[in-house]
This record gives structure tokens, C-alpha cells and sequence, in this order.
């Protein structure tokens, strides 16, 4: 990489910070995404690029095996890159304007069944009730239920869950106001199960003596609070211990569970929307394939010319 190129990509990222308030994960993302590109074009500035040498790239970029969803996001933050050169004045045209993305397919979520939560939720609630147990191994079952119950009961983004802060298990409301991406505020809701398992939760808390922090869920790591592999370690844990398959299950596969059931009980894609805290509704689209089974029995069940079997 050039040193104008350093210089072009730290002007950038202090823009996504200071205008876009861009998290340090997503800043640290955009950077190696972008120094690999940059190392790419190897000497020359980025504000000498031509559409050929994002081409090149790409084709590269294929040829070390990488996805197309994979590629696809480095190429975003390449366009990002050159159309904040651009605007800036930096570079007399933005190449990558060219440039089509590489073909996506279009995966659809995994989602867990309504019965395989009740499973899961249902280990979690015996696992913190076992008798005979440590009481490490109680605190830990009492987070773990806290956290399960909490996820799908509000649908939160893992890396929201694990920030909560310690008056979400105190609060009379039946809603949490959560600060998501791009630092906006939603309202997510809270069910019976899940404020009585954040209850439960800070009275052991309290009891152990760890309840006088910032956190919901205080560690002694270096945020404060859990990291999302130790909970998503632990949640395949309580999978296998539910009977279910561990490889199919993780934080984000709950979080989708959250939307897909409350669109197969007949709720609208723009509120699933609000709740996720999706900023555009396509994103949330992804879920359609629900909708598509949900409107199909409706036609079959209430149209006057259905087939009556």
C-alpha cells in the first residue's frame, strides 16, 4: 500500500467515525477490507484507480476462494471508500460507479421451530432450578436463562443483548428502549418470562456480590460485559443439552426466530421492521418467505372458490 493510500484510508475511517458514528468493530471491518484492496493495487493511489483495477480485484478476490457475499461486502466498502474520495475532492472520478457486484444468491435465514425454542427455553428454565449444583454453576445457568429468555422475547441484535445495561431487570415497563446501529433508539418488548428471568438473574447477581456494575451482564473482561463467543459457546452448550442440533443453533438464528414466528402468528412486516431496528424494510424482506406460506393458507382456508378438503 502507498503512503497516500494510508493517508486516504485514515481520512476515511475518521469520517465513519466522527460523521457516522461508526462502532470500533466497524471501523476495524472497513480497514481490513480496504487494505486488502489497497495492497492490491500496490503502488498506485487510490485516486488513480480505474474500473479495471477493482475488476482485477474482484477476480482475485474469487480466485483466493472467497464467497460472494464475502466479496460483495469488500466491494461496498471499496465503493464507499472511492465515493468518499470522490465527494471530498480527492480523486477526479469515482471508479467503482462502474463496477456490478458479484451474483448473489439469496439464503434464507435459519430459523428454529416454535416447539425447538419451547425445548431450549425449557432447559435453560432446568438447568437454573437443578438442585445439588455449585453456586457458580447456578449463576451461570441463571445468566444463561436470562439471556435466552431476553433474546426471544425482543429479537435484539447479540451484540445489543450482551450491552444491556443493568436496570433492563428492573424496569416496570413492558418494553426495553434499546440503542442500536447508527446509535438510533427502538422500543423492543419485554414477555412475563423474560423480566422474571432478569429478576431471578439480579437477585443472584446481588447476592453474589457482582451487581454494583454498569452491566446486565458484567464480566471481568476488557468491555465489562459478556463477550458474544462466550455466549454463543454457551448457548450451543444448553442446545445440545435440549436435544437439539448444536451446529443449527447460535444467537443471530434466535434473533430470527423472533421475526419468523411473530410473521407466522400474523404480524406485519413494517412493525417486524421497527423491532429488529432494521433502516430498510428489504432487509427485513429476507422473512417474506413466511409470508408467502402464511398467505397461501389464508387463500386456501378463506377464499370462497377454494377447494373445500
Amino acid at each position: 500500500m502507498s503512503r497516500l493510500g494510508r493517508q486516504r484510508l485514515n481520512a476515511f475511517l475518521d469520517m465513519l467515525a466522527a460523521e457516522r458514528g461508526a462502532a470500533r468493530n466497524t471501523l476495524d471491518a472497513y480497514e481490513r477490507d480496504i487494505t486488502d484492496y489497497l495492497e492490491f493495487l500496490g503502488g498506485k493511489a487510490p485516486g488513480d484507480a480505474l474500473p479495471g483495477d477493482i475488476r482485477g480485484w474482484l477476480a482475485d478476490l474469487a480466485a483466493r476462494g472467497l464467497k460472494a457475499s464475502s466479496a460483495a461486502r469488500r466491494l461496498s466498502a471499496v465503493r464507499q471508500f472511492h465515493r468518499f474520495l470522490y465527494t471530498e475532492g480527492l480523486a477526479g472520478t469515482d471508479p467503482s460507479a462502474a463496477i456490478a457486484g458479484p451474483r448473489l444468491g439469496r439464503p434464507l435465514p435459519k430459523v428454529v421451530t416454535v416447539a425447538d425454542v419451547d425445548r431450549l427455553l425449557e432447559a435453560a428454565r432446568a438447568a437454573s432450578e437443578r438442585e445439588g449444583i455449585t453456586k457458580a454453576a447456578r449463576l451461570k445457568a441463571l445468566r444463561m436463562r436470562c439471556l435466552v429468555e431476553m433474546l426471544y422475547a425482543t429479537g435484539l441484535r447479540v451484540s445489543e443483548l450482551i450491552a444491556l445495561p443493568l436496570s433492563a431487570a428492573t424496569t416496570r415497563e413492558r418494553f426495553l428502549i434499546v440503542r442500536g446501529k447508527g446509535d438510533k433508539e427502538r422500543l423492543v418488548p419485554l414477555n412475563d418470562a423474560a423480566r422474571q428471568a432478569a429478576r431471578d438473574w439480579l437477585a443472584a447477581l446481588k447476592e453474589a456480590g457482582e451487581a454494583d456494575g454498569r452491566w446486565l451482564f458484567p464480566s471481568d473482561g476488557e468491555s465489562g460485559h459478556l463477550t458474544r463467543q462466550v455466549f454463543a459457546r454457551d448457548l450451543k452448550s444448553l442446545a445440545g443439552a435440549a436435544g437439539l442440533s448444536v451446529a443449527s443453533l447460535s444467537p443471530h438464528v434466535l434473533r430470527h426466530a423472533f421475526a419468523s414466528h411473530l410473521l407466522q402468528n400474523g404480524a406485519d412486516l413494517r412493525v417486524v421492521q421497527e423491532l429488529l431496528g432494521h433502516a430498510d424494510i428489504a432487509t427485513t424482506q429476507i422473512y417474506t418467505h413466511v409470508l408467502d406460506e402464511r398467505l397461501k393458507s389464508m387463500v386456501r382456508d378463506l377464499h370462497p372458490l377454494a377447494d373445500g378438503e
